[in-house]
């Protein structure tokens, strides 16, 4: 699977956003969005946000499960008690999927229009997940509860760095975060539990 993983301040502006691949079952870490799913990325959690304002009035808990999907793509949020949204866009994507390259506006591929997988391969990839919709692998079923259960982990230690990183005095709660360090703990959470 693909992420895509942003902090939203208070004022629904973004203050951190990465994105990673898995790294379990012989994954490589690396995000395979194509060139048109990484400019959309952005516009797809932030329209989650209506989403996410009316759950938080509905729901004792910080995490909020999946919220939202688009097309393949599927949206997990976590809230902060001072109305920090975390949020997580998974992709799932067939096995052994190379990185996408940037093709030139000139290039016309078969690929879908939100992945970067022939449309004949994504037929036949869904058509494979659907019969084996028993399986607990996180890289093939983005909605078992195998998944929610890491992403949920995934969200608690991202929390507690976040924490960490905020207690500075000199950061903010709405201010954006630039800190390598907080960038390569967020990776290495993601490594671990995605």
């Amino acid at each position: 699977m693909s992420y895509y993983f942003c902090i939203v301040g208070t004022k629904d502006n973004p203050l951190f956003e990465l994105e990673f691949g898995t790294s379990k079952q012989g994954g490589d870490g690396v995000a395979r969005f194509s060139a048109e799913a990484r400019n959309m990325n952005p516009f797809i959690v932030h329209s989650s946000l209506d989403i996410v304002d009316e759950l938080q009035w509905l729901n004792n808990q910080m995490y909020l499960k999946r919220i939202d999907h688009f097309a393949s793509s599927h949206i997990s949020a976590f809230l902060t008690p001072t109305s920090t949204k975390f949020l997580l866009l998974h992709l799932p994507h067939p096995p052994n999927t190379p990185p996408t390259s940037v093709q030139t506006p000139t290039s016309f591929s078969p690929f879908g229009p939100y992945t970067s997988t022939p449309a004949s391969s994504l037929r036949q990839y869904s058509s494979s997940s659907a019969s084996s919709s028993g399986s607990t692998s996180i890289a093939n079923n983005p909605t078992s509860p195998q998944t929610e259960e890491a992403i949920r982990l995934f969200f608690g230690e991202v929390f507690e760095v976040w924490l960490k990183a905020i207690m500075n005095p000199f950061c903010g709660i709405d201010t954006m975060f630039g800190s390598p360090v907080f960038r390569a703990r967020v990776l290495a959470a993601g490594k671990k539990y995605l």
